[in-house]
Parts: C-alpha cells; sequence; structure tokens
C-alpha cells in the first residue's frame, strides 16, 4: 500500500502565472489597433482627402449636387462659399464643404 501511495504522487511544478505573462495582454490589444485603422480611419482620411481636393478644385459653370440633394450651376466661387443657380432667377449662397459631387457635362 505505501508503493501505491508513492506510485501517486506527483511532483510539483512551479505555479503557471495566469494570463502568460504581459506579452499575451498587449499583442492583441495592438491587433485590434492595428487593424481599426486599416478598416476605419484610413478610409475616412482617403474620403477627406478626396473631398478636399472636390472643394479645390470648384469653378463657375460646374453642374454640382449638394448634400441636400439640390443640384444646380455654379455661378460665382468665392473663398469658402458658392452663389448656385438651381433655377432661373433663383440663386443660393451654400458653403463649399456641402457640395458632394461635380456632375460631368455630357
Amino acid at each position: 500500500m505505501l508503493f501505491m501511495i508513492f506510485a501517486q504522487a506527483q511532483t510539483a511544478s512551479p505555479p503557471a502565472v495566469p494570463g502568460g505573462g504581459i506579452g499575451s495582454f498587449f499583442v492583441p490589444l495592438i491587433f485590434i489597433f492595428v487593424i481599426m485603422y486599416f478598416v476605419m480611419i484610413r478610409p475616412q482620411k482617403k474620403r477627406q482627402e478626396q473631398q478636399k481636393k472636390l472643394v479645390g478644385s470648384l469653378k463657375t459653370g460646374d453642374r454640382v449636387v449638394t448634400n441636400a440633394g439640390i443640384h444646380g450651376l455654379i455661378s460665382n466661387v468665392k473663398e469658402n462659399t458658392v452663389l448656385l443657380k438651381v433655377a432661373d432667377n433663383v440663386k443660393i449662397e451654400i458653403d463649399k464643404s456641402a457640395i458632394t459631387n461635380v456632375l460631368k457635362e455630357a
């Protein structure tokens, strides 16, 4: 019987660190931030650059669409605003950043 007790006795192993240490905590966190950059931040910066380029290239005579869905013809370009002709004798002044699309002439 004493032999069975010694046979079942296990050697003591060092206690395991729960979580595997500090490196196993930061690696997934860094991985999540890298994924967020490529999924959220990078496309948003690309859209902002395209909008800035669009606003910078506005000129008189362009047909545009605003973010409210108003179609019109630019009759005057100012520093921060444009004068948009939407109908005969109807002109409205809107902010340049409100323009979302420049329509191509047919």
